[in-house]
Formats: structure tokens, sequence, C-alpha cells
């Protein structure tokens, strides 16, 4: 098990004292709102040229001025990215250059009514998982770069189930908003168990993260009675308090610069640890059908066939 010494009260910042990432190019995922602004503030921060990767560009442009006052790295650019759109995405590599070493698959939604994209595919499965999968493997040239890593941001709700690879865009089965977002959660961290056996050689590592239950605009599909519910649930459950974004986005700078993890994939951390295997009655660890070899394989061959690869 992996172990840092930092934990719940961790910030970014805390996380980046003392790394220097100058020379080193990073893409984040979302990064114009939530712990995507707390990601970028941290990289820039230790020196990094930071791309924020975001639907909503005048946010990102907003963000991106405001971070260079703050940091003083005037390497922060903003580039559309829909991850819900597959010619976005393609759109987003063509115009990449150069190397990639560090990609932060940040943004997601969640807890969606049940909503399709024009290849029928269910919104939250589409953006969270297919976006990143078309992403990371388009820019996958680029991450052949010197100790790359992907990092993907997951969350505790892989708990509320596997990926249903029977019926994974609710064509036959009543939907249900959570179990859809937490099978999208899980399969971000299969991803990483895959891309493991199969980037071993290529100097690119993937592992994924629990930022923890942070207040974001992630929830605006939520309404006030289902987000209270939400946190008097992980109160009881995990005895968890909320994080701050400057917390939440620790754990995923843990898993973007610790030397601990160098030549490791499909590893899942939580509060800036290697999470321990999930137990019954708790919203923390990790399910083992979530890091299963043989889940791993089927989900990026289930993948590369729905996304033309």
């Amino acid at each position: 098990m992996i172990t840092t010494g930092y934990g719940f009260e961790t910030t970014a910042l805390d996380v980046v004292e003392g790394v220097d990432l100058s020379g080193r190019r990073a893409v984040v995922t979302g990064g114009a709102s939530g712990i995507g602004v707390e990601t970028v503030r941290a990289l820039a921060t230790a020196g990094a040229e930071v791309t924020i990767a975001a639907r909503d560009i005048d946010a990102g442009q907003r963000v991106a001025s405001s971070l260079t006052t703050a940091t003083g790295n005037k390497k922060i650019s903003v580039a559309r990215l829909d991850l819900a759109s597959q010619e976005s995405v393609k759109a987003f590599v063509r115009t990449w250059d150069g190397p990639l070493h560090l990609l932060v698959n940040n943004a997601g939604v969640m807890a969606t009514p049940l909503t399709r994209t024009p290849e029928g595919w269910e919104v939250q499965f589409a953006t969270n998982h297919f976006g990143h999968f078309t992403l990371t493997l388009g820019l996958f040239n680029s991450l052949r770069a010197e100790g790359a890593r992907v990092v993907n941001v997951s969350s505790s709700a892989h708990l509320m189930g596997d990926v249903v690879f029977e019926d994974i865009h609710y064509e036959h089965r009543e939907y249900d908003r959570w179990q859809a977002y937490g099978q999208s959660k899980t399969a971000n961290i299969l991803f990483g168990v895959e891309a493991g056996r199969r980037w071993a050689s290529e100097g690119v590592t993937m592992n994924a993260l629990m930022p923890g239950s942070i207040a974001t605009n992630l929830q605006r599909h939520l309404t006030a009675e289902q987000l209270q519910e939400i946190i008097r649930r992980n109160d009881a459950e995990t005895r968890r308090r909320v994080k701050t974004p400057e917390q939440g986005a620790a754990t995923t700078l843990v898993v973007a610069t610790t030397p601990l993890l160098e030549g490791l994939s499909g590893k899942y951390f939580e509060d800036c640890n290697e999470a321990l295997p999930h137990t019954g009655g708790v919203l923390s660890g990790v399910a083992p059908y979530a890091q299963d070899p043989e889940s791993a394989a089927q989900l990026w061959k289930v993948s590369e066939e729905a996304l033309g690869f």
C-alpha cells in the first residue's frame, strides 16, 4: 500500500510545495470549475505549462487570467472540449501538438436525468468514460513522453455498482441516475487497470482517485434536498466532513506527482493515499470489481468497438 504522509486536510498546494514541474506540459479537463480550477492552480504554481480543456471557453479564459495573475505562470491556456461530443474530443486531439506529460481526466457529469447522445449512449457513461477514453487514446503518441501520467478522477460512487456490460446504456432496464453514475466511475478505475497491462513498456501510467465530498457545480442536476441527503448519508457512513475544493484537488496532485507511483498503474487513491479494499457499511475503499483484470479488458474491448478504434 502506498502511503504519502498526506491526508484529509491536505490541500493541492501543500502537495506541490517543493515540486518543480518546469518543462512539463499538462491538460486538465474540466479545469474551469470546481476542483479542476484548484488542480490547474497547483500545477501552474509548480511551473507546469497547463491547458484548461473546457466546454465554456469564456469561463476557461476567466480562470486562466485569474490564475496567471495569482501564480505568475504565463503558460496557462484554454481549449474547447465537450466530452459528450466525440467530434469535439477528436477536434481537441487534432489541434494538440508536441509532448504531453500529464493528462488529468477530471471533468464529468453526475446523476443526470436520462439523457442520450446522438449515438444513443447514456450521457454519464458517454462523458465520464467514452469521452476520456477517446481523448486519452487520441493523445497517446504525445503521452509517450518520459514518465507521462494519466490521472482519472473517479469517485466512491463506484461502490454503487459495476459496469453492466449487458446493458450499459439503459436500453432494457429501468434508469437509475446513481447506478449510471456509479458504473461510469467504476469504468474510470478499470481503464487504468487495463492501461497498465497494455502500456507497461510505453512509459505511460494511469491511476484513479476519489477526491472526496465537495460542493461544486458537479451537483447541478440535484435538488437541495437531494444534496443534503447525500451529505447526511456520507457523514453517517464514512464519518467524513465535506472537503473544500482545495482539499478535494489534493489527491489528484498526489497521483499526478508522487514519485511513489513511478511506473505503476491501476491503483485507486483517496485522502491522498492508496485506498484499502472496500468493506461493508462504509462508503470508502475500492471495490474488487473495479480492479478486476477481466472486466478491465472487456471494458477496453467494448470501448474500442463503440468508438471505432
